[in-house]
Order: structure tokens, then C-alpha cells, then sequence
């Protein structure tokens, strides 16, 4: 059952196929699960970090769509159900009384990495500018499925302000129900290889994220059984 939906299923047929996202994940870190491509760019399970490049490295998303109502700095995209998810995040973030989430960046091609990164290294340099930014081919906002957000209350401040306001608390808190974790958690700087980052999300699908959440981890190197990432 799992190498027929592997060959020709959904990521929700592969789940199933072993029984549930908490089996998946149990298989995969145990390491009996070799069937299993964590470097699947197609997969919402993809880890991508300081060891693991896109494969392939100029990797683009089969579709990305803009998620729907919500304040934004750029017009940002996402895989179709990464997009729906953040609506339904947004919404319910502002009807629960955390206050307006707005998109500062999205899915950025390869080259628009390459653009991002070497904007980093100019202004700081390249030690500096690998603790904030990927390098074109390492970053998850090329693979669809990552987003920036940040406060918007009397308009949208810097992703760097996300930290220490109502939303960034409730986003931490509640994320994981909407599919997304916090992917650069404070304090882990060793196994992602990033500063905390309070605005990134990460989706990876509600049902492995309630599996995130309810086991109590903060990198998605730990979850899978994978080494830590701190440098490239």
C-alpha cells in the first residue's frame, strides 16, 4: 500500500498508507521507512536545509496562488493548500482576537533567492548573512511552502518586529492547526543553522503538524531523525 501511494498517491494517500501521520513519522525517524524521500521537493515533507539542497536545486512548485484576504507588503505565493491554509490562519488569528496578520514574502524562485542572498552578504557578509538568509538552492521559500508574516495593526511593521506581539504568541500556539510550525524556533540556532526567526512558517500538512505539536519538537531535523544543519 505505501509503495502504490508513493508511486501514484497524494501525500494525504502516503499518510494513510502507513496508518497516519504519527506512524509516517515513527517509520521515517526510525529509519524503516527508506522508501521514504525526505528530498522530495514535490513532498509537503521536504526538509530542506544547510546539508540538504532542493533537488533539483533550481527547483519551482508546480502552482502557487496568493492566499485571499488578508494585508500584504508583496504579492506573495504559495502551493495551492500552503495559500488556503495561511487564509484560513489569518482569519482565524483576527476572529480569536490576536489582531491583523499580513504576508511580507512568499515563494521565491531561484533566482530571486540568488538576488535576496547576495543582498545580505553586500550589506553584512557572508558569515553574518548565513545565520538570515539561504543560499539560492537551500531555501525553503523556493519549495512553495514557506511565508514571512508580520503584524499589521496601524499598517504592517518589519518581519523583524513579529517577535514579542499578540500575534506572533498566538501564531506560536496555534500554527500547527492550520498545517504550519515556526521552522527557526529561539534557541536552536545549532540544529537549523538560523537565527530565530518568529515570522517564518513552515506548512508541512495539519496532519503531521498536530504530530509536530503534540510531540513537543521545535526543528524538523529532530522530528525526522535527521543530523542537525548548522553550516553549510
Amino acid at each position: 500500500a505505501v509503495t502504490a501511494a508513493l508511486s501514484g498517491g497524494s501525500d494525504a494517500d502516503v499518510l494513510a498508507a502507513f496508518g497516519g501521520a504519527a506512524a509516517f513519522r515513527a517509520a521515517v525517524a526510525g529509519g524503516t521507512a527508506p522508501c521514504v524521500d525526505l528530498s522530495d521537493s514535490r513532498r509537503v515533507w521536504v526538509v530542506v536545509d544547510k546539508k540538504r539542497p532542493l533537488v533539483p536545486v533550481d527547483f519551482e512548485p508546480a502552482e502557487v496562488t496568493a492566499p485571499a484576504n488578508m494585508p500584504h507588503t508583496v504579492d506573495g505565493r504559495l502551493q495551492p493548500a500552503a495559500s488556503d491554509a495561511l487564509t484560513a490562519l489569518v482569519a482565524a488569528a483576527a476572529a480569536e482576537g490576536a489582531g491583523s496578520i499580513g504576508l511580507n514574502s512568499a515563494y521565491r524562485s531561484y533566482d530571486v533567492q540568488t538576488r535576496t542572498y547576495n543582498g545580505y552578504v553586500g550589506s553584512m557578509g557572508r558569515e553574518q548573512a548565513d545565520l538570515q538568509s539561504a543560499r539560492p538552492g537551500f531555501s525553503e521559500h523556493q519549495t512553495g511552502l514557506a511565508t514571512d508574516i508580520t503584524a499589521c495593526n496601524s499598517g504592517c511593521a518589519a518581519i523583524e518586529s513579529f517577535g514579542g506581539t499578540p500575534q506572533s504568541a498566538w501564531v506560536a500556539a496555534n500554527a500547527w492547526r492550520f498545517g504550519f510550525i515556526v521552522r527557526y524556533e529561539d534557541g536552536y540556532t545549532p540544529i537549523t543553522g538560523y537565527e530565530w526567526e518568529a515570522w517564518h512558517l513552515r506548512y508541512i500538512g495539519p496532519e503531521l503538524a498536530q504530530v509536530y505539536h503534540d510531540g513537543g519538537f521545535h526543528t524538523l531535523e529532530d522530528f525526522f531523525g535527521l543530523p542537525a544543519a548548522p553550516t553549510y
